[in-house]
């Protein structure tokens, strides 16, 4: 499945920064890290490689999930809207308060999806929303809860809507992108949910924010994906991989395949780099 096999493995020996996204990547279908990430992180660390966690996920939701990890990891949060590196934020790109309650009034009246404030210290939602919570908790660890969500005025860097009925993609071709896509980043994250940030934010210009603050080049970068928020940062990088179970939309921006998230296809990968770098 591994496309680098063909290359002798010193050919990666340059790599000094890898970044994966998490849900149908790094993580399986049932929502697992594979075992020993930890050590593997650590020896990326050894040999001088930054390992990067590149998600829609915020930051206080991915530092709880690397716990032990937290302080040697780089992190590109809420599709690039912030980066951090080593606990400190290096990044951020706050969408104005009156742009993101444009976008609540217009997802209230327009469609029957659920929105999201997406802060830098919380997911504010409305309390009609409540009977999500156990679901939103997987993604975002803190969940403010607010009679209106229009009267919210946080620091945000995402506007999120979810979607129970799985139809995020024709929400996105037939409203979204339409209403905000000339003047946002818009993006279909997974299949129930889209996310909009400011334009220009994406996964792959969050990787040349860290690239600038570490000194790394595209050139020396690696990344794992598979779906449409993760394609910017697969064109980004010289190794850019899909996992075999990516969305087929985003062949096109993957230039290599792994193994699928079952077959912890992003290790498979990971195991060369440290070859290449012994």
């Amino acid at each position: 499945m591994n496309n680098l096999k063909k290359e002798h493995p010193t050919l990666m020996n340059n790599i000094r920064l890898i970044a994966t996204d998490m849900d149908h990547t790094l993580l399986t279908e049932d929502g697992k890290l594979p075992p020993k990430i930890g050590d593997y992180i650590q020896r990326l660390h050894n040999v001088g490689v930054q390992f990067t966690i590149a998600s829609g996920r915020p930051i206080y939701t991915l530092q709880r999930l690397f716990e032990k990890e937290k302080n040697e990891l780089a992190y590109i949060c809420d599709n690039g809207g912030a980066v951090y590196v080593h606990g400190k934020n290096v990044y951020k790109s706050l969408i104005p308060v009156a742009d993101y309650h444009e976008m609540i009034r217009f997802t209230d009246k327009t469609v029957d999806g659920h929105p999201i404030v997406c802060g830098l210290d919380a997911a504010y939602i409305p309390k009609a929303d409540a009977r999500f919570l156990p679901f939103y908790k997987t993604f975002y660890a803190n969940v403010i809860q607010v009679d209106d969500l229009s009267t919210v005025t946080t620091e945000a860097n995402k506007f999120t809507i979810y979607f129970p009925k799985n139809n995020s993609q024709d929400q996105y071709d037939q409203v979204f992108a339409p209403r905000f896509a000339d003047r946002y980043s818009v993006v279909v994250s997974d299949a129930n949910w889209i996310d909009i940030m400011n334009p220009g934010v994406n996964k792959g210009q969050g990787m040349r924010q860290l690239g600038a603050k570490l000194g790394v080049h595209t050139d020396q970068m690696m990344a794992f994906g598979d779906t449409f928020n993760d394609a910017e940062m697969l064109q980004t990088v010289k190794y850019g991989y899909r996992v075999a179970n990516a969305n087929p939309g985003i062949y096109q921006y993957a230039d290599y395949v792994t193994g699928s998230n079952d077959d912890y296809g992003v290790l498979q990968v990971l195991d060369q780099v440290l070859a290449a770098h012994a």
